[in-house]
């Protein structure tokens, strides 16, 4: 893996936020610092994408800081221009990760079947979203399709239907490299500006993170 995903192994967790204006990101990543968890990603799921990814660089230059949810070409130029040292996207388009590595841009595709996969080790990733997790079955069916890929070095990031009731449950198994989720800076409490309730979440997320690698899990 890249030294990106080792860093972000090492997190354990990535809090995903859509954020619909750019004005909230500085509060919401000085919640996420203060908790030292300090990776974000941002998806393109709404124009304010560039400027929140742009704002965070400036200002938290020691935040990992992806872009989620790139499913076009221009939107991996743009994630790049503006300073996302990762990216993730729902689905597994050869074009896009093209691009991205053309662009020397970390990639980590989404996959939920066998034939992805082996699409993605293809390609030369091994370093996969898996999503919808929580729809395509949850941890028993990342284990099934997980089990004829352990030798080829397949690393996964459950997303989609992750939280703290299974979080434990995903990082105990082997091929979880980290998790993702909005559980940690959902939207009403964005719109709330409930920055104290973000700190405590990411803090109980870094905490779970923490419990499972020292039991061995």
């Amino acid at each position: 893996m890249t030294d990106v995903f080792l860093q972000i192994e090492r997190a354990g967790v990535i809090p995903v936020v859509a954020l619909r204006e750019a004005a909230p990101a500085i509060a919401l990543c000085k919640a996420l610092s203060k908790a030292e968890l300090k990776v974000v990603e941002v998806t393109f799921r709404t124009s304010a994408a560039v400027a929140v990814i742009q704002q965070v660089r400036d200002r938290f230059p020691d935040f990992l800081i992806g872009a989620g949810t790139l499913t076009r070409p221009e939107e991996v130029q743009a994630a790049k221009d503006a300073g996302a040292q990762f990216a993730v996207a729902p689905g597994l388009n050869p074009k896009i990760v093209q691009v991205a590595r053309r662009m020397d841009l970390p990639f980590a595709p989404g996959v939920c079947t066998p034939s992805e996969i082996e699409a993605a080790l293809d390609l030369g990733l091994s370093c996969l979203k898996f999503f919808p997790a929580g729809a395509c079955g949850g941890l028993a069916y990342l284990k099934s399709i997980y089990a004829p890929y352990a030798h080829r070095g397949v690393r996964l990031i459950p997303t989609g239907g992750v939280g703290p009731d299974n979080l434990a449950d995903y990082l105990s198994h082997p091929a979880v490299a980290a998790v993702g989720g909005t559980w940690i800076c959902p939207h009403p409490l964005i719109e709330s500006k409930d920055w104290t309730a973000i700190e405590q979440r990411a803090r109980q997320a870094k905490q779970t993170v923490a419990e499972r690698r020292r039991s061995g899990s």
